[in-house]
């Protein structure tokens, strides 16, 4: 038998039992410790560094020399060779992140996919022995005009017990003809719509007899310890089928613990979701429903399920009712799923009349442009900057993240979220920073850094950076910088933007001024400040009001497939409409790229 070695994590007072020879982020998966690992284990990012404080392990590896002080490992590089305890900084670990949730609402005829139905049986006796089902079949067609066809097992076991504790009277939740849910008379039954975002997942609780929501929450996808970006997560799950069982069990637990706490606050319980709709990337979308993601990863980047899908929750490992169902909406293209789908539903550019371009950012930025009928999508990969990574003092959007940033008559204003001691900063604060250094002039339009563009400019070379906190500012634990490199991140990330919205404008014979619209969508589009991302030359240089923010619009056309099986069938025609452009083998794109790095 294999040797088993106990790793504990402290201050967690959390403990693993892991085979020898395991990693230290393997046993910190396992036991539930979040702990960053932006190259999903690779050893190249240094954000998984932890204290070996006893025990032995194996020796530091060439990557842990370059990468970490003295004293520090990567969990990722050590491999325990017997029992061990480890300190785990408060930065290394996965912090609680505000997570969109709030979206722009449409109104909808509500006509859920999942029905209610209060029924009255005649109580069995020994003058009518016919049996439970053939009472109840009856029953429906005689007080709803609903035929019964088929029955879910788990169901049908609840059948007896709850109509003899109710005496005869009973709620049913029917879909397609198939009787899902059994629950006392008058309980309204639930639905759950999630959009399963690459570093974050939100989701909405709603009451399926009226349409009203009871609840929505967000919290970081689980899956973000196994890698930072879809590439990553992919390159993890390649490597064996217990690996990518492990990605879709680790998503289906949180899922289970947020609908956990949405019902918790709205007083009811998890066994009474009777269906869910999940949106997510496409990536997302496969680990979702464990289906192999190699091929995503690899040219000519196929999925393997594109049409909307419906299964049941226990499939998935989900603790929902016995019976539950989950509506998975329809995908367009290897990099542009479900979540894009949903934002167009939501906010119904697949019906506008006017020129319109929609956003969804975040690591994978999806792309949008309705023109003439037409109806055109791409993705391009905006990277993680956005959400703090691959950034010098770079963070998720957690209390203490510089969100906002302003040069204003000499001073550097800024602020932080829960106005909290600036600790690092978010996707919107470096943003902000890189137009202000530009608009002051202490960056040049490549994105070199003008050592006598501003007092606090200092270095040179590859190591020159800009002071934007000095330790002790605002009880500051050191200095925030930005440097060369974080403004770079940041001209890879919009130019990937840029060149696709004007690889679309290309497509449909468009100018850029022509563009009557500009919807920005996803958690970072919600907070970013449009003005900022218009200096920097993310966005086509379009008057101010063109532009909306909508926040969550793949979480609220969920919502939407939720409550409407008319938007249902929207999902579906919109992803038959959509001309996905592959901005890989567009022989405009490099060259706009290229010209999108300069920053205005």
């Amino acid at each position: 038998m294999t040797d088993k070695c106990t790793v504990d994590f402290e201050p967690l007072g959390r403990r693993a039992r892991v085979a020898s020879g395991a990693t230290l982020l393997e046993a910190a998966r396992q036991a539930g410790v979040g702990l960053n690992a932006v190259c999903g284990g690779a050893g190249t990012c240094g954000t998984c560094r932890v204290r070996v404080v006893a025990g032995k392990v194996s020796p530091p590896t060439e990557a842990e020399r370059e990468l970490v002080a003295e004293g520090l490992r990567l969990a990722c590089q050590v491999c325990v060779l017997g029992d061990a305890r480890v300190d785990v900084p408060p930065d290394s670990i996965t912090a609680a992140q505000r997570a969109q949730v709030e979206g722009r609402e449409r109104t909808v005829e509500l006509d859920p996919a999942a029905r209610g139905f209060d029924v009255t049986l005649a109580p069995s006796n020994l003058d009518d022995l016919r049996a439970d089902v053939t009472r109840l079949r009856e029953a429906l067609v005689q007080q709803h005009d609903v035929t019964l066809e088929r029955f879910d097992p788990a169901a049908l076991r609840q059948l007896p017990l709850l109509l003899r504790e109710n005496e005869w009277r009973i709620r049913i939740v029917i879909k397609n003809n198939e009787l899902i849910a059994v629950a006392p008379p008058d309980a309204p039954p639930l639905g759950l719509a999630v959009d399963i975002g690459t570093t974050k997942v939100a989701a909405y609780l709603v009451d399926l007899a009226n349409g009203e929501a009871l609840g929505a929450a967000g919290v970081m996808n689980p899956q973000i310890a196994y890698g930072e970006d879809v590439m990553a997560r992919i390159t993890y799950g390649m490597d064996g089928r217990e690996r990518a069982q492990e990605l879709q069990r680790a998503l289906a637990s949180g899922l289970d613990e947020l609908a956990g706490e949405l019902c918790a606050q709205a007083g009811r319980e998890s066994g009474e979701i009777v269906e869910a709709v999940l949106v997510g990337n496409t990536c997302m979308h496969h680990l979702a429903l464990g289906l192999p993601a190699d091929s995503l990863g690899l040219a000519p980047y196929v999925a393997v399920l594109s049409d909307s899908y419906d299964l049941k929750a226990r499939d998935l490992g989900l603790s929902l009712s016995p019976g539950a169902s989950v509506h998975m909406l329809p995908n367009i293209a290897g990099f542009v799923g479900a979540d894009h789908v949903a934002m167009l539903l939501a906010t119904s550019i697949h019906e506008t009349d006017v020129i319109t371009v929609g956003l969804d950012i975040g690591t994978n930025t999806e792309i949008s442009l309705a023109a003439g009928g037409r109806l055109l999508s791409c993705s391009c990969a905006s990277g993680p900057a956005f959400e703090g990574a691959h950034i010098h003092d770079g963070m998720r959007a957690a209390p203490g993240a510089i969100e906002r940033v302003r040069f204003v008559d000499g001073r550097i204003e800024y602020q932080t979220i829960d106005g909290a001691p600036p600790v690092g900063i978010c996707g919107s604060g470096i943003l902000d920073a890189v137009a202000e250094l530009r608009r002051v002039s202490a960056l040049r339009a490549n994105g070199a850094m003008q050592a006598d563009g501003h007092p606090r400019v200092r270095g040179e070379g590859r190591g020159v950076e800009f002071v934007l906190v000095p330790a002790g500012e605002r009880d500051a634990p050191r200095d925030i910088v930005v440097t060369r490199k974080d403004v770079n991140e940041i001209q890879l990330a919009k130019a990937a933007i840029r060149a696709g919205v004007e690889v679309l404008l290309d497509e449909a014979g468009l100018e850029a001024e022509q563009v009557q619209q500009v919807v920005v969508a996803g958690a970072f589009g919600t907070y970013l400040d449009v003005d900022s991302a218009l200096a920097i030359g993310m966005f086509p240089p379009l008057p101010r009001e063109r532009f909306v923010q909508v926040g969550n619009a793949a979480g609220m056309g969920a919502k939407l497939a939720l409550l409407s099986r008319h938007c249902r069938r929207q999902a579906e025609e919109i992803a038959r409409r959509v001309e996905y452009v592959e901005l890989t083998t567009n022989p405009r794109f490099v060259g706009e790229y290229t010209k999108a790095l300069m920053l205005p």
